[in-house]
Order: C-alpha cells, then sequence, then structure tokens
C-alpha cells in the first residue's frame, strides 16, 4: 500500500478555502437581512400604533362628552406626560383622562421615552380643530403624524 491511500482527513488549504466561502456567505446574508434597518422598522411600526391608539381615545373621550376634547391640548404641538401617579407634568400635555375607560397607559416611544414624556406630540388645530399626533423620534427619516 501507498503512504496516500492510507491517509484520510482534510489539508489545512481545503480547511481555509471551506472557511473563507463560509465567512463570506455569512456577511452576505448580515447585508442582506440588515438587522439595524430591521429593528428600526420594528420600532416605527409601533410608533404608527401607538400614535393611532392615542388619537383613538382622544375620539371617544370626544364622542362620550359631547365633541369635547380633552381641555389639556392646545394648539401648539406639546409632548404628552406619561401616565402615572407619580409623574410631574409640568411644560407636558396631561391625557391622564384618557386612561382606565379609553386607554390602559399611555403609550411611550419604544427607544426615546423618558419617565416624563411618552415623546409623542399632540395638537389641535386652531381653525378646524382637527387633532394630530405625532411621533417626532421616528428612525430612518421616517415621518409619523396622523390627522383627524
Amino acid at each position: 500500500m501507498t503512504i496516500h491511500s492510507m491517509r484520510k482527513g482534510f489539508t489545512l488549504i481545503e480547511l481555509l478555502l471551506v472557511i473563507g466561502i463560509i465567512a463570506i456567505l455569512a456577511a452576505i446574508v448580515i447585508v442582506a437581512i440588515n438587522p439595524t434597518k430591521q429593528l428600526g422598522d420594528a420600532r416605527n411600526a409601533q410608533r404608527r400604533s401607538d400614535v393611532n391608539t392615542i388619537l383613538n381615545a382622544v375620539y371617544q373621550y370626544a364622542l362620550d362628552h359631547n365633541g369635547t376634547i380633552p381641555s389639556t391640548i392646545t394648539t401648539s404641538a406639546t409632548e404628552i406626560c406619561r401616565s402615572g401617579v407619580n409623574v410631574n407634568c409640568t411644560g407636558l400635555i396631561n391625557l391622564n383622562a384618557l386612561t382606565g375607560s379609553y386607554i390602559v397607559a399611555l403609550p411611550a416611544d419604544p427607544q426615546a421615552a423618558t419617565a416624563t414624556s411618552t415623546k409623542y406630540t399632540v395638537l389641535k388645530d386652531a381653525v378646524s380643530s382637527r387633532i394630530t399626533v405625532a411621533a417626532p423620534s421616528a428612525e430612518q427619516s421616517a415621518v409619523i403624524t396622523v390627522t383627524r
């Protein structure tokens, strides 16, 4: 028997070649998936849902109060205060009148919210009395705003 017929296994070059090919394919998959963009898109989807939830709660409140919206909503875009007993809402719009009957708790921005602010804004148009809720902290140049 010859020496070559008794050797079994892979050479170092073959192993390095396979590892190199796997690394190239993994890099292509990571670039194609782009986890940063996927996470940003997921947070923006949550922001869209939250903005609609807040606006729906405001309109449900208005329906139950003969068309009157919460008196704390002003004609300038102001951040909404987080719901809670120990939250200082100075300079923020307090929509705690919505919690309980119309919404369990005021939703907060998934990334930018603070202990006192949801980082969502609300305003009432002075002329048409339409309500606009926005998410100014949206990612990837997205504009998230809903007006009714």
